[in-house]
């Protein structure tokens, strides 16, 4: 029997809830991503999906617990957010952005020998490597997703968080994301997706988990997103979410 590789942590959230004023945006959330599993988080707009992802980084106070159980010593966790805004007038080219993400060096000092390789790496893995000395401000929305998703890869990540990052993407984009995942999986990475696409949630992930301010349903994509489950969504009141 192959044994499973647990490069990744576990991620538990326990009765996870946060307020903001009157308003409760996240209500008693129990939610459990395991390694080398693609765990999806969907919902309405403004049900609490992007405030759930904040939480589970650290940027906000909530009630209840967020716990990351690694097998060994804590490793590397990756980020790609929905998008980012650069000031054009700064004239940052693709490397020098990622060197400013990953690596913790002086500005003036340049791109080290080792991330610049690491860059070249990444950015051939996302198939933006021929970009890499235009400005970040002049890349198309899809090609900075491109950008972000290769920052998030320096170092392999051992926890893969994506906050609907492919709202921009094209079917070419779409696919190299894809199959990245598909061998952060095969690596024993958690990888947990707040994803908009239904028909790839189906096919693609291993758990989802739907949220609208609580859990409205949660398992495995074809036992439980069925036509009942799926009216659930589109019907539902979402709340605002306040950031």
């Amino acid at each position: 029997m192959e044994t499973k590789i647990t490069r990744g942590p576990i991620v538990n959230c326990a009765n996870l809830s946060m307020t903001f004023g009157k308003s409760c945006v996240l209500d008693k959330i129990d939610f459990t991503a395991k390694p080398g599993e693609l765990h999806c988080i969907i919902g309405p707009n403004g049900g609490g999906k992007s405030t759930f992802v904040k939480s589970l980084l650290g940027q906000l106070r909530h009630e209840g617990s967020i716990s990351l159980e690694w097998d060994n010593q804590p490793g590397r966790i990756g980020y790609v957010p929905q998008t980012i805004e650069v000031d054009k007038t700064v004239p940052l080219t693709v490397e020098n952005f990622i060197s400013l993400c990953v690596q913790n060096r002086p500005a003036f000092l340049g791109i080290s020998k080792r991330v610049k390789k690491e860059i070249d790496s990444v950015l051939e893995r996302v198939n933006m490597l021929h970009k890499k000395k235009l400005l970040f401000s002049e890349l198309s929305g899809g090609e900075r997703q491109r950008v972000l998703f290769a920052q998030a890869l320096i170092p392999s990540p051992d926890l893969l968080i994506l906050d609907e990052p492919m709202n921009s993407i094209d079917r070419t984009g779409a696919a190299i994301f894809s199959g990245i995942i598909d061998d952060l999986k095969k690596e024993g990475v958690t990888v947990i997706w707040v994803h908009h696409d239904l028909a790839q949630v189906r096919e693609k992930a291993d758990v989802v988990t739907c949220i609208n301010r609580s859990i409205i349903f949660q398992g495995v994509p074809r036992d439980v997103m069925d036509e009942k489950h799926l009216l659930e969504i589109f019907t539902a009141q979402p709340v605002q979410e306040a950031i």
